[in-house]
């Protein structure tokens, strides 16, 4: 009964060593490189562990009685000074050999993606060829096994990018723009979120990155590149009727509004509120309605004030953006 115990406690583990948020199951360049400085240095850390337990075991189990002073130097000094000297200089090399390549620029060409942290939130940029760019916010398309560069910043309070199954975490300060880059390896859906406490709802700041194929990748760029068309629909007019155009950018209705995220293809989003709820028109309506709530001391307030009806087609208006 201990013996399966003791078997389901590994196979825990070793399932915890997976899954979106795990820095163990690395799906890109950079992720895999920090995942192999993390194993040499448990490596080292095991074998100095593993002598001085074997010391301690000596000690304990040899024969009272005199010992060769000789050897028992010999003995203390190898195994208590030139093992481990041994042991960590050949972790540092290991743990700093690969830095260089964890901060060096992406090639010329590569996918670039701009994002900035915000209280709390992420606004997501992608630079395009014409010299304009197309926003989106709280999600990020990569395409699989192609270098991209990141250009993080924050537009208020330090904030830090991490999405631990394909880079290191990496600081975002207002007024400097700080770089990474790596190449994803899997396709796959992964999480990221805020690893610097910026306020009050900073555990509630996620993260959605998608790694797909080329080809989707494209497709999808593409559609993120049309406008909304007019259509007069009680949503619409909702949206453009109660100020939301000044806080909210959708391309092809207005690009006035700046402060809050850009919801021209909002409805394509997996989830709404920075990764926090499904993007569904029944969330959106609780989203509408109790922000202040779900996200405290955000700056949307909350529009509960609106005739029910009037709420209702805003989201549905709002989960209609593909």
């Amino acid at each position: 009964m201990k013996q399966l115990k003791a078997e389901y406690l590994f196979l825990f583990l070793l399932i915890s060593c997976q899954g979106p948020y795990s820095a163990l199951g690395p799906a890109g360049s950079a992720a895999r490189t920090i995942s192999s400085m993390f194993w040499w240095l448990c490596g080292a850390g095991l074998a100095i562990w593993l002598l001085f337990v074997a010391l301690e075991l000596y000690a304990i189990l040899v024969k009272p009685g005199p010992h060769d002073l000789k050897k028992t130097r010999l003995f203390v000094i190898g195994g208590g000074v030139i093992f481990p000297v041994i042991i960590i200089t050949i972790s540092i090399y290991f743990s700093l050999a690969p830095l260089p390549d964890l901060v060096k620029m992406a090639p010329k060409g590569s996918v670039v993606v701009k994002v900035s942290g915000l209280q709390w939130w992420w606004r997501v940029k992608y630079p395009l060829a014409n010299d304009q760019e197309i926003e989106v916010a709280n999600e990020i398309w990569l395409p699989v096994n192609e270098p991209v560069q990141f250009l993080l910043s924050s537009e208020d309070v330090i904030h830090s990018f991490w999405v631990p199954s394909l880079a290191g975490k990496i600081d975002m300060i207002p007024g400097q723009t700080n770089h990474l880059s790596f190449t994803p390896t899997k396709t796959g859906h992964y999480l990221g979120s805020c690893a610097e406490f910026c306020g009050t709802s900073h555990a509630l700041m996620r993260l959605d990155v998608k790694v797909v194929e080329r080809k989707v990748f494209d497709e999808w760029l593409k559609k993120q590149e049309r406008s909304v068309k007019r259509t007069g629909s009680p949503g619409e007019v909702a949206f453009v009727s109660n100020g939301c155009i000044s806080c909210h950018s959708v391309r092809g209705i207005s690009s006035l509004g700046k402060i809050g995220p850009d919801l021209t293809h909002v409805g394509s989003r997996r989830r709404i509120g920075a990764g926090i709820l499904n993007n569904d028109a029944n969330q959106i309506h609780r989203w509408i309605d109790d922000v202040d709530l779900i996200k405290p001391e955000a700056k949307m307030p909350s529009f509960k004030r609106l005739p029910i009806e009037e709420r209702k087609a805003l989201a549905k208006w709002l989960e209609g953006l593909k």
